[in-house]
């Protein structure tokens, strides 16, 4: 086979052991997962009723074009339906977008660490990838502008960004923005935006009416609770929409979904809720690291990073065998820390009481 070399030594991406897997090798009843991120509280109450009730005939190809999917979204943010692309989850249109600009002899910019697709899809369209280091867990804006040259096609901004849970404040996305070349896409990876408290956190919608050169990636995997569906989408001016659209593979999300999709976005009241619980949740871990004397970052994401000083496989390992799944830091970029997906309150206390513990044991062995 004449493979691309450029392939030949990419890994696919590890989403991380299942439950059913750690309960077999532990031999653990129950098992606690936060380690994907999913949102501990499901999904609103709208969406079984809204399949239930979904007559569509289902021999019959998904409405290819999600029209209804992006009517609400429109209605929803007062955007333009042309404005929005619909993505088989927000991976689909990170790899939509890398295919449509990205090639031999261009670059793309990125934070390190950051969301490993970014690097990932560089790689397979055979483009150079620009890794510019956090600096205290934030985008080093500074650096990334100048990474930039003539042959920069996408620059990559992750906010809040995965894993560190750190937002880029609005004045300083302006200050970037406007420095930019114009020829130059930003996207804007807002994965965890329904999460944000932060006052000063752009409103990137806004910022469309100033900037033609962004496009802002949102889901309803994370506070709508609807991962196992795969929807994501874009929002940017109509021309770069009707550029991507060509790439997007015909029938890319499937007729369920759009279903789903639209019932959630329906229910705001569950969006406010799990946000406000997402919040308590944070500052029950934020309690313990400052008790524990552990470093971390501020999180405005539904997870926290932190830094237990000792390797974070150990600490994965541990707690695994107690029956949480989390994140080990060394696969993402921070070696003796471990990303933790915000539970619910007495997850959260589970996870907490066996990190303490862990926490014991090291200092009575030292």
């Amino acid at each position: 086979m004449k493979w691309k070399s450029n392939i030949l030594n990419l890994k696919a991406y590890q989403p991380g052991r299942s439950i059913e897997e750690v309960k077999k090798e532990y031999g653990l009843q129950s098992i606690t997962k936060l380690a994907s991120n999913e949102n501990p509280y499901g999904y609103s109450s709208k969406v079984l009723p809204a399949i239930q009730n979904h007559a569509a005939n289902f021999a019959l190809y998904p409405e290819g074009s999600a029209s209804a999917l992006k009517n609400a979204l429109s209605n929803h943010y007062n955007i333009q339906k042309n404005q929005f692309l619909i993505g088989n989850g927000s991976d689909e249109i990170i790899c939509i977008i890398s295919r449509s600009l990205l090639r031999p002899g261009t670059n793309t910019v990125m934070a390190s660490p950051t969301f490993s697709q970014y690097k990932h899809n560089a790689i397979v369209e055979n483009a150079e990838y620009r890794e510019i280091p956090l600096k205290n867990g934030s985008h080093d804006l500074e650096a990334m502008l100048e990474a930039i040259d003539e042959q920069t096609t996408i620059v990559w901004l992750c906010t809040p960004n995965n894993p560190s849970g750190v937002y880029i404040p609005e004045n300083e996305l302006i200050a970037f923005l406007d420095a930019v070349p114009q020829e130059v896409l930003v996207v804007l990876d807002e994965a965890y935006r329904e999460y944000v408290t932060a006052k000063d956190y752009p409103n990137s919608h806004e910022l469309l009416k100033k900037y033609s050169n962004i496009i802002i990636l949102q889901t309803f995997s994370k506070i709508y609770g609807l991962a196992s569906f795969r929807v994501g989408y874009a929002i940017a001016h109509s021309e770069i929409i009707a550029r991507l659209e060509p790439v997007r593979e015909p029938f890319n999300v499937n007729t369920l979904a759009q279903c789903v999709a639209i019932a959630a976005l329906d229910d705001q009241d569950f969006v406010e809720k799990c946000r406000e619980k997402n919040r308590l949740g944070l500052q029950q871990f934020y309690d313990f690291c400052e008790e524990e004397e552990l470093d971390y970052y501020p999180s405005q994401g539904n997870f926290i990073l932190i830094d237990f000083k000792m390797n974070g496989d150990d600490v994965f390992f541990h707690l695994m065998s107690k029956g949480y799944i989390v994140r080990s830091g060394v696969a993402l970029g921070f070696p003796t820390a471990i990303r933790v997906t915000v539970g619910t309150k007495e997850q959260n206390q589970g996870i907490i009481t066996e990190m303490k513990a862990l926490l014991d044991v090291n200092k009575m062995n030292k």
